[in-house]
């Protein structure tokens, strides 16, 4: 009998919650942007955040919107994905991606997209040998402010 459970985070306790997790890779955010960026986010890009347990302990959480462009057509942006830094490498990751390819092919979505920073090698690891995903372009920002 599995122990893992994945639950859609919908109201701002249960948000909160995944604050712990999320500041690991989040870690520019204080607790009221990361509420006020979520809240946001949820009512205005159509974000999703959902959490894995272990035994009823969040062990990691993801982050994700649906969109539609011309050049990727519909397809799901994986915002947020982060497991707990002392409980990596147990297969959560990757059953938590694997919740969001289901997610997309049962809402009629195509593919999934994410960016991955430049420092990251584990995770890039992760997506391509592990998860079978393609590198195809880099992403550049520019901040104003």
């Amino acid at each position: 009998m599995s122990t893992l459970t994945i639950k859609e985070l919908q109201s701002e306790t249960e948000i909160l919650q995944a604050f712990p997790v999320m500041k690991q890779l989040r870690s520019h955010l204080d607790e009221q942007e990361y509420l006020t960026l979520t809240a946001e986010a949820r009512e205005k890009d159509q974000y999703r955040m959902y959490a894995l347990y272990d035994q009823e302990e969040l062990v990691a959480v993801t982050g994700f919107k649906p969109m539609i462009t011309l050049y990727y057509g519909r397809f799901v942006w994986v915002c947020d994905l982060v497991t707990d830094e002392t409980k990596r490498s147990a297969g959560y990751g990757e059953a938590l991606l694997t919740f969001i390819h289901e997610w997309a092919r049962d809402n009629d979505y195509t593919s999934i997209a994410l960016s991955s920073g430049l420092q990251r090698h584990d995770a890039h690891r992760f997506y391509e040998n592990k998860m079978d995903y393609d590198r195809v372009s880099y992403v550049f920002k520019k901040n104003l402010f």
